[in-house]
């Protein structure tokens, strides 16, 4: 049922947009936001407003204004207060960590001098106020501790681990993201960590994965991952009795540039995808066989590739048919770099890596909270 207040703020909302439309965004979503967190204090607190109960975990102490910059403008918020202070809402928080990141990286350019004119413009829509060196180092410094800490938090127990990475454009040179997502035994997934190269060498790849083991990750029974040779050296010599995945939409993707014919890509696909979605190991492994017997004099180097890559895509079946599905590919982190993609594009070119850095880990920090409390990836 919606509290008297409730309705009277969406009451309020309802008029704003019916009269002013979309020049009225900016006030809805202070009216929303304050009322969000007028909800949470009350959640903390275990009652409503001027409510007696023996449940009362503490008492409500006015408000407090904050102006938050976003890209609707500056929004006036009162945000709630406590009076033991044990209370900030996450309503506020969550989602102004990437919204940071984004300005920083956007005011850096604008600061330094890389940015065009068009960046300089989004700079100034997108922060409502004049950028200054100050004012970016004050807010990059703040914001890099939280992530920092994110970064280094202790792991635990990961039966599945996705790794992959991708490349994003920095002032100088370009930069290599590294990211890792983990299946915890809850059956949850959570971004395990990410860093910046300059290059996907065994180096850094090894470095990355040293580092999450210092942070205690232990339990993995598996890696999915594509066939980065760098990252492949890597894991053989962090983990070299953890098995790997190699994933099968990639391994499907590489094996058109070895069908000499074009007219034989849709078969070759069909074929290469029943043995991916066949019921057993054995059956899978026949399937093979017949592709090879099949393709050994019409396409010689599809038959010699295929007979070495296609089995590193076969690992799924020592593990629980009703995970195959979920660990026969890394596409779970293809749509986290879609995420990341979505948001970098906005900056064009980062100045420096640690701007990059700093936006990347916003974002995958967010995710990483929206799927720890989430549904469930698959069942243990």
């Amino acid at each position: 049922m919606t509290r008297p207040e409730e309705y009277s703020v969406i009451e309020d909302i309802m008029e704003l947009l019916a009269d002013d439309g979309f020049n009225a965004l900016g006030e809805a979503l202070r009216l929303i936001v304050n009322q969000a967190m007028r909800l949470e204090r009350q959640q903390h607190l275990g009652v409503g407003p001027y409510e007696r109960s023996d449940a009362r975990k503490g008492y409500a102490n006015g408000f407090k204004p904050k102006t938050v910059q976003t890209r609707v403008g500056a929004l006036d918020l009162a945000v709630p207060q406590v009076r033991d202070s044990s209370f900030y809402p996450s309503s506020l928080e969550k989602g102004l960590r990437s919204e940071r990141a984004l300005k920083i990286a956007l005011a850096e350019m604008y600061v330094q001098g890389v940015s065009t004119r068009k960046v300089a413009k989004i700079t100034e829509q997108l922060c409502g106020f004049e950028v200054t060196s100050t004012q970016v180092s004050r807010a990059a410094k703040e914001l890099d501790q939280i992530l920092e800490q994110w970064r280094k938090r202790p792991l635990g127990a990961y039966p599945y681990v996705f790794l992959d990475a991708r490349y994003e454009k920095v002032r100088h040179d370009g930069c290599v993201v590294d990211v890792a997502v983990g299946v915890c035994e809850t059956g949850h997934r959570q971004i395990l960590g990410t860093s910046i190269a300059l290059s996907e060498q065994e180096a850094h790849w090894r470095d990355f994965l040293r580092s999450l083991q210092e942070r205690q990750l232990h339990g993995v029974k598996l890696f999915i991952s594509d066939a980065h040779e760098g990252l492949k050296a890597a894991r053989k010599a962090v983990f070299p009795s953890v098995p790997w995945q190699r994933c099968q939409f990639h391994l499907q993707q590489n094996a058109q540039a070895y069908v000499p014919k074009q007219e034989m890509k849709k078969e070759v696909a069909a074929e290469i995808r029943s043995i991916f979605t066949a019921p057993t190991a054995a059956e899978a492994q026949r399937l093979l066989d017949q592709l090879l017997k099949r393709y050994e004099k019409s396409a010689p180097r599809l038959t010699a590739w295929a007979e070495t890559n296609i089995p590193e895509g076969l690992t799924v079946f020592e593990f629980p048919s009703e995970h195959w599905r979920r660990i026969r590919t890394s596409n779970v982190l293809e749509r986290v770099n879609k995420e990341i993609r979505r948001r970098t594009r906005v900056a064009t070119i980062f100045p420096n890596e640690e701007s990059c850095l700093r936006l990347v880990s916003a974002v995958l920090m967010e995710i990483s909270e929206d799927w720890e409390t989430g549904r469930i990836y698959l069942k243990f």
